[in-house]
């Protein structure tokens, strides 16, 4: 998968909402607590890695993008927790199955071709009682900037920023596909200034259903 044009401008904006619009800040909240293994869905260029806890034993980042690959490989050397960068597709994940103790999804669920079978592929990989970690942003509470969305999904957003939908609702979306809904919190982002269709955003945890025992 290759979006040059797409990839090189999300290197920039994310930077940028890193430092200025409150995201950086968010990343830590999405990854504070975890330990063992990880799997990220996803990853970019790789702006989570600074924020893993030293509880984690390994991460596994999959990201199809070419160039943001290349920039996540970079992040990965400078990470403080072994971070292991490779290709894939969120509907298909090249891991085996119940594998690990977490998945991260962070901004990404916006823009997978299939939410339905991303989310199948995370609860397949996941151990029975891991948790789902999401950071998403998704369809706007308010009614006027939701029908802005649908009108943007329908038509240039998607062409322009690499399959993004800004009126997706990542909450519904994760329990329907059978993970139970923990905790979690609407931010704006950026906090400030104008608000933009991307600005609705979520924050929280979901869990596989079963024993968090016996782990494989």
């Amino acid at each position: 998968m290759s979006h040059p044009l797409f990839a090189r401008a999300y290197a920039r904006l994310s930077v940028s909402a890193d430092l200025h619009g409150g995201v950086a800040a968010h990343r830590k909240d999405l990854l504070t607590g975890l330990s063992g293994r990880v799997l990220e869905v996803g990853a970019g260029n790789g702006l989570n890695f600074a924020h893993y806890p030293s509880a984690v034993s390994e991460v596994v980042a999959i990201e199809p993008e070419r160039l943001l690959r290349e920039s996540a490989l970079r992040a990965a050397v400078r990470a403080g927790v072994p971070v292991d960068v490779v290709p894939g597709a969120a509907e298909a994940l090249p891991v085996k199955s119940e594998a690990y103790d977490a998945v991260v999804f962070s901004l990404v669920l916006c823009s997978v071709r299939n939410v339905e079978r991303a989310l199948a592929e995370a609860r397949r990989v996941l151990r029975p009682g891991g948790e789902l970690r999401f950071f998403e942003h998704g369809r706007d509470e308010r009614r006027s900037m939701a029908a802005l969305q649908r009108g943007l999904d329908r038509t240039v957003w998607p062409l322009l920023f690499g399959n993004c939908h800004t009126s997706r609702d990542p909450v519904d979306e994760i329990r329907k596909a059978g993970f139970t809904i923990g905790s979690f919190r609407r931010v704006t982002v950026p906090e400030k200034g104008l608000r933009l269709p991307t600005s609705a955003c979520v924050l929280g945890v979901a869990q596989r259903p079963g024993s968090v025992t016996g782990r494989p």
